[in-house]
This record gives C-alpha cells, sequence and structure tokens, in this order.
C-alpha cells in the first residue's frame, strides 16, 4: 500500500507508540486527545476490527490487554461512516461490526435535573445520559429494540441487552406531538423508545 506511515509499516507496535504520542500530546489536564482538530493524510486500512460485543482485535486476533483496548479508543474518529484511528501525522481505517463501543454498567443517580442515568462502557468511559449524550432505539434485523447511547463526537456505545431490561423496567409514558410514547427520563430529558400502545400490548 503505497504511502504507508509508521502505524501500517510497524503494525501493533507502531499503532501503539503513535496512540502514547498522540496522548502525550493532549494539553495536560484536558482528558483525550484533541482528535477532531487532526485531519492528517490517510495511510491506507489497518487489519484492525471492533466485534459487536466491543472485542478488538488484530490481525484476526483478540487484543487482550485492556490498557491497550483503552489507549487506542481515544484516537478513534468516525467520519462519512467510516471508523479511523488517528494521529496529528496519519490516519488509518479499521473495521467496526456496529457500535465502537458497549456500555455495561449502569447506575441510576439525582441532580439538579431529577434522575439521572449514567452508563460505564467497555473501555471505562463514565457517560451521563443528557441532553448532549442522548439515547437512541434502533430495530434490529430479528426484531426488538436496541439502544444505543452517545459517547462523545459521530462516536456511540451499544448498551448491553441486560441494561436494556432495566431501562424497560424504569421507563415512562408521555405524551409527544400527540402521541402517546414509552421512554427513558434522564438529565431533564426524555428519551422516546416505541409507541406506548405497543409496548402494553407486547407486555
Amino acid at each position: 500500500m503505497a504511502n504507508q506511515g509508521q502505524i501500517t509499516q510497524r503494525g501493533l507496535e507502531g499503532l501503539t507508540v503513535a496512540a502514547r504520542e498522540a496522548t502525550n500530546a493532549s494539553p495536560v489536564g484536558k482528558g483525550l486527545p484533541p482528535v477532531h482538530l487532526w485531519n492528517p493524510p490517510f495511510c491506507g486500512d489497518l487489519d484492525m476490527r471492533i466485534a459487536r460485543d466491543g472485542t478488538w482485535f488484530y490481525m484476526g486476533t483478540p487484543i487482550g490487554r485492556p490498557a491497550l483496548v483503552r489507549l487506542f479508543s481515544t484516537i478513534l474518529k468516525r467520519e462519512n461512516g467510516k471508523h479511523f484511528l488517528v494521529t496529528p501525522v496519519e490516519k488509518v481505517g479499521i473495521r467496526v461490526d456496529d457500535a465502537p463501543f458497549v456500555a455495561v454498567e449502569m447506575r441510576k443517580e439525582r441532580d439538579e435535573r431529577g434522575p439521572l442515568l449514567r452508563f460505564r462502557t467497555n473501555v471505562d468511559d463514565w457517560v451521563d445520559c443528557d441532553g448532549d449524550h442522548r439515547l437512541r432505539f434502533e430495530i434490529g434485523a430479528a426484531g426488538g429494540l436496541t439502544p444505543y447511547l452517545h459517547v462523545r463526537a459521530d462516536l456511540w456505545a451499544k448498551v448491553t441487552r441486560a441494561l436494556y431490561y432495566d431501562l424497560v423496567d424504569i421507563g415512562e409514558e408521555r405524551m409527544i406531538d400527540g402521541r402517546e410514547m414509552f421512554g427513558i427520563q434522564s438529565a431533564g430529558e426524555f428519551f422516546p423508545m416505541a409507541d406506548a400502545v405497543e409496548v402494553r400490548a407486547a407486555l
């Protein structure tokens, strides 16, 4: 592949070095690297895949080190429906089967806005479900609903089936634009899940 950079030439080792350098370049105390500000040249696709259950694979082998997965997740970016790992100097494409993250834990808390749901992802990020980090519900290929939580930029976390049932248990009905909807309240926002009549009929 032409014009390949450090990441693609050196594989996983090169990616690890590049990710650490990018993270170290982030302003102290500012959290995640500012990948949204980086627009480096595309250096090809890497044989890396994020499976539906959140497992990261490199050349068909699971990456078994959680700290390494966490590191790579900090330089993840999505553009025009495709996912990339990005540093200030290069960008490589990776495959994502569904969503790049999985929401694996949920806490029910309260703040000045009322009930607040907080989710932990498989890379140990905690995300408050609010107006900036919304829940959406999609109909699956086999029927049923799959919830997704907005994590950052154009990156989402699929909510596990177990947590989906927890959401159903705490759901409530509200009138939205003249239609009764069943949904979830968090941080003063209401996230419609489905038509309330259909939900009652299914129970």
